[in-house]
C-alpha cells in the first residue's frame, strides 16, 4: 500500500471514505500502472476536499502538477496567445505529468466549458490520472440551461474516467477555529470604524492591456472599492495579476450582496477565491453586518462558498 493520506489526522466519516479512494490511485500511481482511474471529490464548502488533495498530491512520487482553476486558465491562455493554438497551449501545460490536482473546478462559462473539453479528451487520451475538488457534482457543471447540454458528453467522460466521492462531513472545519494566517490573517469591519483613502490617493493600475483602478497603494497593501472592482468587467486573471503584486487587500464599500446583482456578487467571490487560494490577507470593509450581508441570497452560485470562506476573517 502507499496511503495518501494518514487516517489518524481524518475527522469524520466522510474523509475517511475519500481517502480509501485516494488511496487506491496512489497505489496503483505507484505501482507504475497506465491510465490509473482518478477521483472527484465534491461537496459543501470546507469539509478537507483540498486538504485531502493536497495530501495525496504531496505524498504521490510522479510526476505531478497542482493547480487551481483561475490560475490554470489564465496561463492555458496565455500560451494559447503566444504559441498560436490551445492544441500547443494544453501540450505545455500537461508536459510530462502523470498525475494532475486540480482544485475548485466549476464552470459557468461556456467557453472555459468548451477548453476544459478539450483540455480532458487530451488529458485522458495520454493516461494521465485527475484528482479534482468541485461543490458541484459532475452533473452540476455549466448549470446554465442554455449551455448544459453542450458539456453533457465531457460530463460522461469525467465520469467515465473519475470515481465521483461526495466528502459531506457534518463540519464546515474553515469555521472551526482555525489560526488566523494566510486569507484569514485579514478582517470584517463595519464602515464606521475605517477611514477610507482620500480620493488623491486613487491610482490606474496595469493589469495585461486594461487598468483597473485602486482606492489606494500604500507599500504592499492594495485598497480597492468594491464597486470599482467587481461592479465593473474584471476578471479572475486580473485579480490574480494584483495578488502577485500586492500582499495584503482592502475592499471598501462592500453592500449587501442581494443589492449587488449575479455578475457583480460572482466577481466578487471570484475575487475572494484567489485571495483564499493565495493565503492573501483580505480585510473586507461591510456596510452591514456580516449576517446582513448575505440575507436573501439563497439560490446564488458559489455563494455557500464565499460565505465559508469570509467567515474566517477576524472581527
Amino acid at each position: 500500500m502507499s496511503p495518501s493520506v494518514d487516517v489518524e489526522v481524518l475527522l469524520d466519516d466522510a474523509q475517511r471514505s475519500a481517502a480509501a479512494v485516494l488511496d487506491e490511485t496512489a497505489d496503483g500511481l505507484a505501482q507504475g500502472r497506465p491510465g490509473v482511474r482518478g477521483v472527484y471529490l465534491w461537496g459543501p464548502v470546507g469539509r478537507g476536499k483540498t486538504w485531502l488533495m493536497d495530501r495525496f498530491h504531496a505524498a504521490s512520487e510522479v510526476p505531478k502538477r497542482r493547480v487551481h482553476f483561475h490560475s490554470f486558465f489564465r496561463r492555458l491562455h496565455a500560451d494559447a496567445h503566444a504559441l498560436g493554438s490551445i492544441d500547443l497551449a494544453i501540450d505545455a501545460a500537461l508536459g510530462d505529468v502523470r498525475l494532475l490536482c486540480f482544485d475548485e473546478f466549476h464552470l459557468h462559462d461556456v467557453g472555459d466549458a468548451m477548453l476544459v473539453a478539450r483540455l480532458l479528451k487530451a488529458l485522458f487520451a495520454r493516461g494521465i490520472t485527475l484528482v479534482v475538488t468541485s461543490n458541484y457534482p459532475p452533473e452540476g457543471l455549466l448549470p446554465n440551461p442554455l449551455f448544459h447540454h453542450l458539456f453533457e458528453p465531457t460530463i460522461t467522460v469525467l465520469q467515465q474516467n473519475l470515481t465521483v466521492v461526495r466528502v459531506a462531513g457534518p463540519v464546515d472545519y474553515r469555521t472551526a477555529g482555525a489560526p488566523a494566517a494566510g486569507f484569514a490573517a485579514g478582517r470584517f469591519v463595519n464602515a464606521s470604524e475605517v477611514e477610507v483613502p482620500a480620493l488623491c490617493e486613487r491610482v490606474a493600475l496595469t493589469v495585461g492591456t486594461r487598468t483597473v483602478t485602486a482606492a489606494a497603494v500604500r507599500d504592499r497593501t492594495v485598497w480597492f472599492e468594491f464597486a470599482a472592482l467587481c461592479g465593473t468587467p474584471t476578471a479572475p486573471a486580473d485579480y490574480l495579476d494584483l495578488s502577485e503584486r500586492y500582499g495584503c487587500w482592502v475592499i471598501t464599500g462592500v453592500p449587501r450582496l442581494r443589492e449587488a446583482g449575479p455578475d457583480t456578487v460572482r466577481r466578487f467571490a471570484n475575487v475572494v477565491d484567489v485571495l483564499y487560494d493565495r493565503g492573501t490577507a483580505l480585510t473586507v470593509v461591510a456596510d452591514s453586518p456580516r449576517e446582513g450581508m448575505f440575507s436573501g441570497l439563497a439560490g446564488t452560485l458559489d455563494v455557500d462558498r464565499l460565505v465559508s470562506r469570509l467567515s474566517t476573517l477576524r472581527r
